[in-house]
């Protein structure tokens, strides 16, 4: 993989994404406020998820970097029911800005990014997660699903 966009990055960049589709097509209003800004739930509890998987990265001491060889299985916490709880948290973040943000556009950067994620990283992670655990990776795939 040549391309080495980092996650978050890419997260920030759905973010910014969305707020300027969202000014180019104001038409595509759905949410109106006060009710849009119930999508900040979404979003802190889609960030929350994100912190949560970053420290028990930190706790087990394994990578967290997508592009580097992972150094442990995490299968704990909330690696117990989705074997990809921070792409997760990201994508549930997208969705409560898109809530803020009100408009039909802006599910496009939520789409975005969960296509990249669905496509091109968890793959990518997958495949060395095989190629470093082996079996007990298999294993571990056949008892957690991938999102939820």
């Amino acid at each position: 993989m040549k391309f080495k966009l980092l996650p978050p990055f890419l997260f920030l960049f759905c973010c910014l994404l969305m707020f300027f589709l969202t000014v180019s097509v104001p038409q595509l209003a759905f949410l109106p406020t006060p009710y849009n800004y119930l999508g900040f739930v979404l979003f802190f509890v889609g960030l929350s998820i994100v912190r949560k998987g970053q420290l028990i990265f930190k706790a087990v001491e394994t990578e967290i970097n997508t592009f580097k060889p992972p150094k442990r299985l995490v299968t704990d916490g909330l690696f117990r029911y989705s074997r990809n709880p921070i792409y997760l948290g990201f994508t549930l973040a997208l969705l409560g800005w898109a809530m803020v943000l009100g408009n039909l556009a802006a599910l496009d950067g939520v789409l975005l990014f969960f296509l990249a994620a669905h496509f091109w990283y968890i793959p990518f992670e997958e495949k060395a997660m095989k190629k470093e655990f082996g079996t007990v990776y298999e294993q571990y795939k056949k008892r957690v699903r991938r999102w939820l």
